[in-house]
């Protein structure tokens, strides 16, 4: 440990986050560094009384479960065990936009904080939570980071999606101070090319990280350049986690070759932050069982893929029991040798998003589209397909508040990236084709094999 890493997590960040901003994310980090060597059937009987407390609240406080289960004749009493909650029903985005303001417990509305998804399925969502459990959520976070040797105070370089649009420069230099506080430099990865891949290992060379982070697409790229230029890094880092996408085994051989260094997966939504990750044994990914109720619906048999239901234990201003967040996953079979009694993912089945290339070497990740088009007005769902290097078909359902305003800011935001080599063709659309799965493909890259 650095002396700059020891100093940053014994006094700069409790003097930061408990003292300047009065957040207990350290006290509630204490409580799940020791819930995670809990066995196994201890931490079953901690979740189940963590879910039968918000279950309570629910129906007391929550006019949408208060409403919904007199109907169906159910009563929290009558939650028992994990069973018995899976008898309750699921629980979709449309439900949620449709009663939005039911889902808000009683004396809560005035005090959420809100956040909006990236529309991985391509229909962004708005959603509440509290104080508490956004900082019970950024403690799962650095628990889970942490197995991996991502730290707090850690040397770490992000190869992260940026800012969309023009931030202020005030904002700008805030954002530095910020990140330089905590010994991390971000690079976006929405500005990576074939042609500019030098600067980014250029990048890394130059920061000299103990740790990077990365959208899985970005780093697989940076990968492959790194190999086909024969290029080594002046210091490799002692791990790399990817995030945002499954990262596969194929794609971890090739970042660990490039990087010199063993990759990590991780699994979240924006919706409840980090979901699962894995440890330094990397036998699975270790469910945050503590913090979350994780459930893969449909999983008829051992082995097999479910769809994920999640519920914030932790979220009593505006609970969302059982969601659908859209993904799918595999339940692991065996014990991690770690020793935690956290249970295990073998791997994550969901998310396909494609890369976007352009004529002149550009490959934008899949979640570039997602995170640019998460806050247009009036925007309900949304395709891109690219079938020609120098085209893009955006479809769009959209409702009454989408205007030509917000058109000309899609056009405009995209040429900041692609610039001119790239006709973009839109059409407002009624609705969206599905995968066989149930899911929308926000991105998909029907380029023939001699393109890509």
């Amino acid at each position: 440990m650095s002396v700059y890493e020891h100093l940053f997590r014994r006094v700069l960040y409790p003097a930061y986050e408990s003292g300047l901003r009065r957040r207990c994310t350290l006290d509630w980090l204490a409580g799940y560094e020791r819930d995670q060597w809990l066995a196994p059937e201890q931490l079953r009987a901690l979740q189940l009384e963590r879910l039968q407390r918000l279950l309570r609240h629910c129906e007391q406080h929550v006019p949408w479960y208060r409403r919904r289960w007199r109907e169906l004749g159910i009563a929290a009493a009558d939650i028992r065990s994990l069973d018995d909650y899976a008898r309750l029903p699921v629980l979709g985005k449309d439900e949620i936009r449709a009663h939005f303001d039911e889902f808000k417990a009683d004396g809560w509305h005035d005090r959420l904080l809100y956040k909006a998804t990236g529309g991985s399925t391509g229909q962004p969502m708005r959603f509440g939570y509290t104080r508490e459990s956004n900082e019970r959520r950024t403690a799962v976070m650095w628990r889970g980071y942490g197995w991996a040797g991502a730290r707090m105070g850690r040397r770490t370089l992000y190869v992260w999606g940026g800012a969309v649009g023009e931030p202020r420069r005030l904002h700008q230099f805030k954002d530095r101070l910020y990140h330089a506080a905590f010994a991390r430099r971000m690079l976006n990865s929405f500005h990576m090319t074939d042609a500019n891949l030098g600067e980014y290992a250029d990048a890394i060379d130059a920061y000299r990280p103990e740790v990077i982070v990365g959208y899985v697409g970005p780093l697989v790229r940076l990968a492959q350049w790194l190999l086909d230029n024969r290029r080594t890094l002046a210091r490799p880092p002692a791990a790399v986690l990817g995030a945002a996408e499954a990262l596969h085994d194929f794609q971890r051989e090739l970042i660990e070759r490039a990087f010199g260094c063993p990759a990590y997966n991780t699994y979240g939504c924006r919706e409840v932050m980090l979901i699962a990750s894995e440890c330094e044994r990397r036998h699975g990914l270790h469910v945050n069982a503590d913090h979350l109720v994780v459930e893969l619906h449909g999983a008829a048999t051992s082995g097999a893929s479910g769809e994920v239901l999640l519920t914030d234990l932790s979220n009593y201003g505006m609970p969302l029991l059982r969601y659908a967040n859209g993904d799918l996953a595999t339940a692991g079979t065996e014990t991690c040798p770690c020793g935690r009694g956290l249970p295990l993912l073998a791997h994550v089945d969901g998310r396909k998003l494609d890369a976007i290339r352009t004529p002149d070497g550009h490959l934008l990740p899949g979640e570039f589209f997602p995170h640019m088009l998460k806050d247009v007005p009036g925007l309900r769902r949304f395709q891109l397909v690219q079938r020609r290097l120098d085209r893009l078909e955006l479809a769009l359902v959209c409702d009454e508040r989408f205007d030509d305003a917000a058109m000309a800011w899609i056009r405009r935001e995209l040429a900041k990236v692609v610039g001119d080599s790239v006709a973009l063709e839109c059409r407002i659309v009624d609705d969206l084709p599905l995968t066989p799965s149930g899911k929308l493909r926000v991105t998909v890259s029907a380029l023939p094999p001699s393109s890509s």
